[in-house]
């Protein structure tokens, strides 16, 4: 393994048999003048390939500790998950825990607004996220607040989506939250966060939101069944009306008359079983 350049005295950008690119994580490696052959490998804890050189400098000024603990939190997520994560996960993820330790040092709380919206569009996340705080402590001997638990889960989330970023991601999160507090108040109901309906409900609002952002929204005809639903369901259709009109002014997604059949559908189900 030759090592090419330095990036502190335990990290170093290096080069392998294959020549392909990667950064390394390793007692001393960065210490010796570059370049220089690396023989005995033992030395070596971790291994980066495909990382954006942008994090270089990043990676110089990072705890230790707070990169091991992601670089385990990310390679659990890509177990779990089944599939592989954006390789600069792991850096992002460990500027963000080194952040928020330093707000728990100095008493900052953050709160987690989306915690029930996060929970539910992304449960597998927000699972890794919550056993995520468990790898923090144990391997930097601090603990977070359970509400980091939502911040981390955006993260895997962010680095799933390929192409996309973290306010792709936040969106999503947020539209749930605003559409979830329009039904509330427009049909004078609660919902329960922590039910299966909701959840099922929220899977069906990050799926409009999906196609409304890639411009894929549905158009099959349904305006006749539209106005059947709007004269039996005035306050429904009402509610889909106002949610519908509230993402438009906010992100520039139209609805067609389809989306707000679905709107309809999806808001009366979830009334209706909370009436229940």
């Amino acid at each position: 393994m030759k090592l090419l350049r330095k990036i502190n005295n335990n990290a170093a950008v290096a080069q392998d048999n294959r020549g392909r690119e990667m950064v390394v994580l390793g007692r001393g490696v960065g210490f010796h003048p570059m370049p220089y052959e690396l023989t005995d490998l033992s030395v070596v804890y971790r291994t980066f390939y495909d990382v954006d050189p942008q994090y270089y400098e990043m990676l110089a000024s990072l705890p230790e500790e707070a990169l091991l603990a992601a670089a385990d939190i990310t390679e659990q997520a890509e177990i779990t998950l089944h599939t592989e994560l954006n390789p600069n996960l792991p850096f992002t993820l460990a500027d963000h825990i080194a952040f928020a330790q330093q707000r728990e040092k100095q008493g900052i709380r953050m709160a987690a607004p989306l915690h029930y919206d996060v929970q539910h569009l992304y449960p597998h996340e927000y699972e890794l996220g919550l056993r995520a705080l468990e790898t923090v402590r144990l391997r930097t001997g601090s603990s977070l607040p359970r509400a980091e638990a939502v911040n981390i889960a955006l993260h895997i989330v962010n680095a799933e989506l390929e192409g996309s970023d973290l306010s792709s991601t936040l969106t999503a999160v947020e539209v749930l939250d605003k559409v979830t507090a329009s039904v509330e108040q427009e049909l004078g109901i609660v919902l329960d966060r922590e039910s299966y309906n909701y959840a099922r409900f929220a899977m069906h609002i990050q799926f409009l939101v999906r196609r409304l952002s890639a411009g894929a929204a549905m158009e099959q005809g349904s305006g006749k069944m539209l106005d059947e639903l709007s004269r039996e369901y005035p306050a429904v259709y009402h509610c889909a009306c106002t949610v519908a009109q509230n993402i438009e002014q906010r992100h520039g997604w139209h609805c067609s008359r389809d989306e707000v059949l679905y709107l309809m559908l999806h808001i009366y189900r979830v009334q209706n079983r909370e009436s229940d």
